[in-house]
């Protein structure tokens, strides 16, 4: 079999959709010795090939224009031209962003409807356009792939595509996210952002979904518990402008009075964040809308206690292993933090939890498991 994989997130692996392209390429190269992988990478002039691609994965560079509408002429006209090109037997487009036409059976990953879900995403008449263009690829394609049980519900009620043709197959840690220090690199990094002994994390985007504002507002509770010796980190990038999808953080922490007790360290280098994980007290990650959840699960795996929300997917990831509270309720999302915080023996049973259920996923099992849909694929 040849599969020919959409590489356009392959330089971007700080994405979600960048992590899942290379891991599930670096994974089924390993493990299927009669697969045949060619990665089809958009080209923009003057922008750097694929990095780190294994030597036995083939590379078909295309030349596209800048900006949206070289990303939608690739996806639309010229991916699946050099399918047929390459003489693939299948196609995959790791994120919702498939052809209306494929030469070959097409699999596309629909990660999650977030941005035709959210009311505040769908507004800008050219989000509406490419929500609609991919979500007629979406229909006609082969086979769905999904990352949860929440999205495959999501993907039947909102695209009406048949039960059938959607496979929900999990998404991993890799393997850096474990419990076990790195010693004297581990001081540095922990120098690096400033780090006090003690904080809690929250890592991930700002986006209005994400419900970063919910946590602030848990903080004035919390701040008021635990003081300064505990503050909240918020790492990711900060958003340098609010709007309707961006709300004003500052003004917001400025507003609750909780400017003592949270401190932003920005963008975190993807090499770091394990460090930042197990050297947490406690993990919070309070969207409203997630097609997985990988934060949770890179928390687990780094043996860190969880406080998530029962939104979307999050309950699937967490099991047992953590406490998820109504993403509405910022007294309840304070309550578990305060507990994770001061409860020793609640500590260490979620840590003992964590660890169990961050072995239920791997990339090994999410490889497998896609190599099963192609062959379907290609079957029909």
């Amino acid at each position: 079999m040849h599969v020919a994989i959409n590489a356009a997130f392959w330089n971007q692996p700080n994405t979600g959709s960048g992590q899942y392209t290379r891991q599930l390429v670096y994974h089924l190269n390993r493990m299927v010795s009669d697969l045949t992988i060619t990665l089809v990478y958009p080209q923009v002039a003057g922008q750097p090939e694929p990095e780190a691609v294994p030597p036995s994965v083939k590379v078909k560079l295309v030349p596209v224009r800048p900006g949206n509408l070289g990303k939608v002429w690739f996806e639309q006209r010229l991916f699946p031209q050099a399918c047929r090109a390459v003489g693939a037997t299948v196609a995959h487009v790791p994120y919702w962003g498939g052809p209306l036409q494929s030469p070959v059976p097409l699999v596309v990953t629909v990660h999650d409807l977030t941005t035709m879900l959210v009311p505040e995403y769908r507004r800008p008449f050219l989000t509406r356009l490419y929500n609609a263009l991919v979500s007629a690829s979406a229909r006609g394609a082969t086979r769905i792939i999904t990352d949860s049980e929440a999205s495959k519900r999501d993907i039947i009620d909102h695209l009406h595509i048949p039960a059938d043709k959607i496979e929900r197959i999990y998404l991993a840690a890799g393997s850096a996210f474990s419990p076990q220090d790195s010693g004297l690199l581990e001081m540095a990094i922990l120098r690096k952002y400033d780090l006090p002994d003690f904080y809690v994390l929250y890592l991930g985007g700002y986006e209005l979904h994400k419900n970063v504002t919910t946590l602030l507002l848990a903080w004035t509770y919390v701040g008021q518990a635990l003081g300064e010796d505990y503050p909240l980190i918020l790492a990711g990038k900060k958003p340098t402008q609010s709007n309707e999808i961006y709300p004003d953080y500052d003004s917001y922490i400025q507003q609750l009075g909780i400017g003592d007790y949270v401190r932003w360290i920005g963008y975190v280098d993807e090499e770091d964040k394990p460090v930042l994980y197990r050297n947490a007290e406690t993990f919070v990650f309070p969207s409203r809308r997630e097609g997985f959840g990988l934060g949770v699960l890179e928390a687990l795996a780094s043996g860190t206690p969880v406080v998530t929300t029962t939104a979307s997917s999050l309950p699937e990831v967490l099991g047992d292993a953590g406490f998820a509270v109504e993403p509405d309720d910022a007294r309840g999302l304070a309550g578990a933090i305060i507990s994770t915080v001061i409860q020793d023996n609640l500590r260490a049973e979620l840590k003992q939890k964590a660890a169990q259920q961050a072995a239920v996923f791997s990339w090994e099992k999410t490889a497998a498991e896609t190599l099963l849909v192609y062959d379907a694929a290609a079957g029909n």
